[in-house]
């Protein structure tokens, strides 16, 4: 007999050789229906695995990542399958689970088209009502290559000449089709209730632009019907809020063929970009952080000294001037190192909180590119802190409290990852702990419960990611605190200790918005273009009902705007109505009509986007509640409060 502690902390005795379903199944007939894959000491494991000695296990069904993933997983092999029968000539690349969902890459000359995803997903269905048990089998390396090479999967036989020689390779086998496969999965294509094929893509193999153009095939697929259904209609709600589609229809910025991931700003965006701008330096300021500026170009030994020239030079844009080599700043931090240079530090200095908003610019493969969340050029609200050893819990304290602040003026719900030492890490582990522990420590007293990402820490130091959640359930990784013990070594920073001696500072990385154009992007979808009026690019739009009452609204105009208040001017010879249907589709929060009541009283009939119309009120009143509804940062109108 052997001992197995569950996750509730009780402990089951079984035979030796147990299967994973089976203590699934002594527990609970619905947990063995619903489980997926299970958790053997932390490894993830297919139900089918034999339990051997003493260890702790966690059923996980579809609502844990894990089993979403193994689910989704056999998903993608269910689709090549069904891909292998109608087109057999295609040649199978990869096909991973994703964040909701999979995808498959293939070689064939075959061009897929919308309607073959319906036959696809047609074949799919036969092949999960066949039932068909997933079982997993290995091979020795060379008798994996003899054995895919066979089947004519070139792709394969490259990605297994990649690994190690005396590797064993895994294979997964549903009734005549097998992949190489690390796994898990399911245990049988039966599971796979509910699958929907979503769209088509181009992508190089393995990522490289200089390798052969293959198709995928995108796909979502859920143990319920109700929850692909409701899946599609976020999907649908989704493309409605599509930040590529607002920003062209209001004007906010433009992707252009000259400038492919180098989005243009337009008057409008800009307007919106400067309000975040804004909000940014107010929140830095009282967090007491000073503003520095660094150039967008420096030199090779800056780059060679920070190691991205070695690490990161196919992302970076480089060029020669006066026979010397240069490279755009990818990020900011080498030069924020040589802003610390420019005087001698004490202890009693610290901390010093830099704060930068950089342009830097990253060579994205043109695949990639994805409106404003996935460019080439983009504004970075930077910080660098640097510190003396025993101010890090403070200072991550106050960093956390910082960027809680920014998500919460905007309405965002967010949770937490600490990710920890990487395998190719640098430092000591005496560093690793301290940093490790000074950062857990400022999550345990600020009661913030987070997930924990072993050994997914950046190479220089641990980091604590924000995930902020938008409206459609999506989840976007923005803010990020690093805790960096190596570019200060790099770069030989240094201060004067209490002792007289030179010491080398701590610093901090972090991030608030991460990028303010993906900012942006996700601002706009989570608004669906309706911004809350202290953001909006218009934030008052005048309508005229007759020339008579132009001169009048070009004295509110010129009153607003000189309290700093963002109005346009609509006189043209059209029906108030149709301005009015013309001012919706712009999206602004309030429109003033202007008629005769209006010109012989002084007042303005009010109509606000979020609650309709407001009726007549006097100019200084509107002028007023508004410019409180903008103070306060308020995602909502004030208006509602106003007694008519």
């Amino acid at each position: 007999m052997i001992k197995i502690t569950l996750k509730d902390g009780s402990v089951r005795e079984v035979q030796k050789g147990t299967t994973v379903y089976d203590v699934a199944a002594s527990i609970s007939g619905r947990l063995a229906k619903e489980a997926v894959v299970g958790a053997v000491n932390g490894k993830t494991v297919d139900l089918s695995y034999k339990l051997e000695e003493d260890c702790e296990l966690s059923i996980l069904k579809f609502d844990d990542a894990e089993g979403a993933h193994a689910f989704r997983h056999t998903s993608s092999h269910i689709m090549a399958q069904a891909v292998k029968r109608l087109f057999p000539d295609a040649q199978l690349a990869i096909g991973p689970a994703i964040e909701n969902g999979f995808y498959y890459d293939f070689d064939t000359e075959h061009k897929f088209v919308p309607e073959d995803l319906d036959r696809i997903e047609a074949e799919m269905k036969k092949i999960v009502k066949e039932d068909l048990k997933l079982e997993r089998f290995e091979l020795p390396r060379d008798e994996a290559i003899k054995f895919m090479a066979e089947k004519g999967e070139a792709y394969k036989v490259e990605l297994i000449n990649d690994l190690p020689e005396d590797a064993i390779i895994s294979f997964y086998r549903q009734g005549d089709f097998v992949d190489l496969c690390a796994g898990c999965h399911v245990s049988s294509t039966k599971e796979i209730k509910s699958v929907k094929l979503t769209s088509l893509a181009g992508a190089y193999w393995r990522g490289n632009e200089n390798n052969k153009m293959l198709q995928r095939i995108y796909g979502t697929s859920f143990p319920k019907a109700s929850m692909l259904d409701a899946y599609l209609e976020m999907l649908e709600e989704a493309k409605k809020r599509d930040h590529r589609k607002i920003g062209k229809e209001l004007g906010l910025f433009a992707l252009m063929e000259e400038g492919p991931g180098f989005p243009f700003m337009l008057p409008k965006g800009m307007a919106v970009k400067n309000n975040l701008l804004k909000y940014w330096r107010e929140v830095h300021d009282k967090a007491n952080y000073v503003e520095i500026e660094t150039p967008i170009m420096l030199n090779r030994h800056l780059w060679e000294t920070s190691g991205h020239w070695y690490h990161y030079k196919d992302n970076m844009y480089a060029l020669e001037i006066d026979n010397e080599d240069f490279a755009v700043k990818p990020m900011n931090c080498p030069g924020c190192m040589l802003v610390y240079k420019t005087a001698m530090r004490s202890y009693k200095d610290f901390p010093i909180r830099m704060a930068e908003m950089g342009r830097v610019h990253r060579h994205e493969l043109s695949g990639a590119l994805h409106g404003l969340m996935r460019v080439r050029s983009f504004t970075q609200d930077d910080a660098h802190i640097f510190m003396l050893p025993e101010q890090i819990k403070d200072e991550i304290i106050g960093v956390v409290n910082l960027i809680d602040e920014v998500y919460k003026t905007f309405g965002f719900s967010y949770h937490v990852e600490l990710s920890t030492r990487p395998e190719n890490s640098m430092g000591s582990d005496e560093e690793w702990n301290r940093a490790e522990e000074a950062l857990t420590e400022a999550l345990v007293e600020l009661g913030i419960n987070y997930k924990l990402n072993p050994g997914d820490g950046a190479f220089y130091g641990p980091k604590i990611d924000f995930h902020l959640m938008d409206c459609l359930g999506r989840t976007w990784q923005c803010g990020t605190i690093q805790l960096d013990m190596q570019l200060p070594q790099r770069f030989e920073l240094s201060y004067i200790g209490k002792d007289g001696e030179k010491h080398q500072p701590i610093m901090i990385h972090r991030v608030a918005f991460g990028s303010i154009e993906r900012f942006m992007g996700i601002l706009i979808e989570e608004f669906a273009g309706k911004f809350p009026s202290w953001l909006a690019p218009v934030q008052v739009k005048l309508l005229t009902i007759a020339d008579r009452h132009i001169p009048y609204a070009e004295e509110v105009a010129k009153k607003l705007r000189a309290m700093g208040i963002r109005a346009e001017l609509d006189d043209r010879a059209e029906k108030i109505g149709y301005k009015i249907r013309e001012a919706q589709l712009e999206k602004g929060p309030y429109m003033l009509i202007i008629g005769d009541k209006e010109s012989e009283l002084g007042q303005v009939s009010v109509r606000s986007r979020d609650i309709g119309e407001l009726g007549s009120l006097e100019l200084d009143v509107f002028i007023n509640t508004l410019l409180a509804e903008v103070a306060e940062r308020s995602l909502k109108t004030k208006f509602e409060k106003i007694d008519q």
